[in-house]
Parts: C-alpha cells; structure tokens; sequence
C-alpha cells in the first residue's frame, strides 16, 4: 500500500525493496499482545558497538550479522542509532541503513544525523519504520512537526538522553552525551509531543550499560507527563528489569547490553527471550 503523506510504497511494515518484495503479507510476525521488547543497535563508523554511560565502546560486529540473528530470534523490532554522525556532523549513512534494513522482516527504526525532512523522506524509502530524533530536534524542535507531518505521529520517534547533573537535577543531553541543553525531561516530553512526536525513547545516561536496572522514577515521571508510549531504555541487565519498567509506566522496553553480551566478562553473544517468557512475565 502507499502511504499517503509520504507517497513512499510499502508492503506490509516495509517499502517493497530485497528479500521483502518475494515476501507476502502472511510472513509478516504478528505483533505480540503484550508489551514490545526491542533491541537497540549502535552505529559507529558503520560496525556496532556498545558503551557504558555513552561512553568506552566496545566493538560487538558487523550490523548486517547481529540483523540476521536478531531475525532469526523473531524480535518484535529494532532500533537502529548511528552514534557517530551528529558528533562528525554528517548525514546519515543511506547505503548502509538499506543493507542493513533489506536483511530485516521486523520493523526498524533509524536515528542519527537527521537534519532535514528531506533526508527522513529519503531514510523512510528505504524501508525504515520510524525515524527517531534527538540533537537536531533540540536545535530546530519545527524538525519533529516536518517528519511527523511526513509520515504521521506513529513513525516519527524523539529519542531524549537524560543525564544527572552535579546539582542532583535530570536534565536532557544532547550530541551523544556531550553537550548540556538545559532542558527539563520531562518539559521536553510534552513540548516535542505537542509537536508531532507519537512515541518517546527515554535513555538514562547514568545507567547505560551498566546492567543495574532502569531508572524507574524518570519512567514514571514521563509516561504520566505525556499521553504517547515512552520506551524505557539504559540500565537492563534482566528480564525482571523489563517487568518493573512497565510496571513503572513504560509502555515497550529496549535493551542492549543485556542482548550482546554473556556473562561477567561481557562476552559477545547475540540472544533474545523466547515468546514465551516474555508473555509470561509482561502479558
């Protein structure tokens, strides 16, 4: 079908492009009744990574290889950040996004280096779900009203980094963690919804990566600042810190340490819940 405010042809959760345009709408994964649980991808310099508080990235591999895997697992979706673009002020690296998103039969959501509605046009026709916005919303916050006019409330995702500073205050971050805004969270929140964002991603700096649980006061600060789903990110290290993030106001929870790496050594090894766990512990 084409989508309307668009005109970007899709079919199914996707645009028609790869191994999708052999697929028919029956292989589409039904999408789960319970909360979704999303694995978060970073980018840097076109390989994945993982840091600890946005910083100390340690190598994890090759985009393509962890998108097949996490297929494979039949993950309810994916969120796809290039770490490296806004802070090397570059765009958005477009072969890479289609190599990677034509490998994926989930939706994948993309953020990094998004300026423009052109290049959220551009990102969108190569089969990305949802765009997800940070820095440059901050800087020019019309930029969520733009996308979310292009291709609805529903596909356009604002991404707030949250950070506490020296006075015991939460305040937004911006450029991956280096520079201050000022910002309140969870003023940010309503501002950027009022303005076109249909869903929110609100990471803990402090906690990212660090395995030790989510910060469930900032959660439920937010989800009942706004009336969109905010997907609870930083701090997961088990399947019960997935519980009490919903539990807290989270309407989906994302992850990534506690996906990649195995064990105290932090090992390197792809795996995700089955359904059934999942099910059990957040239905």
């Amino acid at each position: 079908m084409e989508c309307a405010c668009c005109g970007i042809f899709r079919f199914g959760n996707r645009e028609r492009s790869g191994p999708a345009q052999q697929m028919s709408e029956l292989q589409f994964r039904p999408r789960r009744m319970r909360p979704r649980v999303i694995p978060v991808l970073l980018l840097r310099e076109g390989q994945l990574f993982k840091t600890r508080r946005f910083r100390d990235p340690k190598y994890i591999g090759d985009p393509r290889v962890a998108m097949k895997i996490f297929n494979d697992k039949g993950c309810d979706e994916l969120i796809l950040l290039d770490i490296s673009a806004t802070p090397q002020r570059r765009a958005p690296d477009y072969h890479l996004i289609e190599e990677i998103v034509t490998e994926s039969f989930m939706p994948v959501s993309y953020g990094g280096g998004v300026t423009s509605v052109g290049e959220a046009r551009r990102i969108y026709g190569l089969g990305v779900e949802k765009i997800v916005l940070n820095s440059h919303a901050i800087a020019n916050p019309v930029l969520v009203s733009e996308v979310s006019a292009l291709a609805g409330a529903s596909s356009t995702v604002l991404s707030i980094d949250v950070k506490t500073n020296w006075l015991h205050r939460r305040r937004v971050v911006a450029e991956c963690g280096r520079r201050g805004t000022g910002l309140d969270p969870v003023s940010w929140a309503r501002r950027a919804t009022a303005l076109g964002a249909g869903e929110i991603v609100l990471n803990s700096i402090d906690r990212d990566g660090m395995m030790q649980g989510y910060d469930l006061d900032l959660i439920r600060e937010i989800a009942q600042a706004v009336e969109v789903p905010v997907v609870a990110l930083g701090g997961a290290g088990s399947l019960q810190h997935f519980h009490e993030a919903v539990a807290s106001g989270a309407a989906a929870v994302a992850a990534g340490s506690l996906f990649v790496f195995q064990g105290p050594h932090r090992a390197v090894l792809i795996t995700y819940p089955d359904d059934t766990q999942l099910s059990a512990l957040l239905a």
